[in-house]
């Protein structure tokens, strides 16, 4: 039997976290319309990133966390894949030209797992511990908590920290709780930390998906097919978080966090932070509006961040 060309084409990078995230869009793809469902109707591509390649230097260094989307997004363009499958938190707030996110999922839980054979929570580290992290912004909020904290960088994917973890090269560290449970790993989560503990990244938890802008033709109907596993909700909140993050003009160097919730009566909340690199100040804003004031609501915050911390809190 001749193998059936695939209608849609995702591109995705090849960490086990990522092709889960890949294999729930085509899922939820594949559930909301029938042409879907016949096999080889839907294809993964893997693309390799510079932010996969390059593990042992820090993402500031190497050009910031664009590095993960860049080859997908040049594939998308250039018309080798048809959508592309993101970890909002890792992609810039501007998408590559002719294209767009289309849809967002429905959102994990954003909140950090802090994970340790040393110690219940952070408060409970001997002085001096050591932590490892490739966030900017965790490595600030930790330091702004804890100034004895030694951070060292601790790149790689889940199943990398969580060895270095094992092998006792650190005695803590944290990654996204949203990761670990997408991965079943939810039980490895010393505890998750709340959003007063460690605020949280911009978009930390959602998937994005992206495609080619167009309004006929085959780009069109893929756009109709993204917008019947859109969860408007989760949309909103990171429109609203993103915008904060494009006003502060953040890059990896950074360190900005910033949550949206959305209540019964439709109004967006945002509170956002932005703190000094060593730890030293942690400035918080606030604002909150109607739902289609999303992208508003994320520059009044940006805006009142840039006030308190200064112009020239940018690194």
């Amino acid at each position: 039997m001749t193998k059936m060309t695939p209608l849609i084409r995702i591109g995705t990078r090849g960490s086990k976290l990522a092709l889960i995230q890949a294999n729930e869009t085509r899922d939820r793809l594949a559930a909301a319309h029938d042409e879907l469902r016949e096999d080889g109707a839907i294809a993964l591509e893997i693309i390799t990133t510079t932010g996969d390649r390059v593990r042992d230097r820090p993402l500031a260094e190497i050009g910031g966390k664009g590095l993960f989307e860049k080859e997908i997004e040049d594939a998308l363009q250039e018309r080798r894949i048809d959508i592309a499958v993101h970890s909002l938190k890792d992609c810039e707030t501007v998408a590559a030209e002719g294209t767009v996110i289309e849809c967002v999922l429905e959102r994990e839980d954003p909140r950090d797992a802090f994970l340790s054979p040393v110690a219940g929570n952070i408060e409970q580290l001997p002085e001096g511990a050591v932590i490892g992290t490739a966030s900017v912004r965790r490595q600030a909020l930790l330091l702004h908590r804890r100034p004895d904290l030694k951070c060292v960088l601790f790149r790689g994917n889940v199943d990398t920290r969580l060895a270095k973890l094992a092998a006792g090269e650190v005695d803590a560290t944290l990654l996204a709780f949203a990761g670990l449970k997408r991965m079943g790993l939810a039980d490895q989560a010393t505890r998750v930390l709340e959003l007063d503990e460690m605020p949280t990244a911009v978009a930390q938890g959602a998937i994005g998906v992206q495609c080619r802008l167009a309004d006929d033709g085959p780009d069109a109907r893929i756009r109709d097919w993204l917008a019947a596993i859109n969860h408007e909700e989760s949309r909103l909140r990171v429109t609203a978080e993103r915008s904060m993050l494009a006003t502060l003009d953040g890059s990896c160097r950074t360190p900005i966090a910033g949550l949206a919730t959305l209540d019964g009566d439709g109004r967006v909340t945002l509170v956002g932070h932005v703190a000094a690199l060593d730890g030293s100040a942690l400035h918080r804003a606030e604002a909150a509006g109607t739902a289609d004031e999303a992208v508003e609501i994320g520059a009044r915050v940006g805006q009142d961040l840039i006030q308190k911390a200064g112009p020239d809190f940018r690194v």
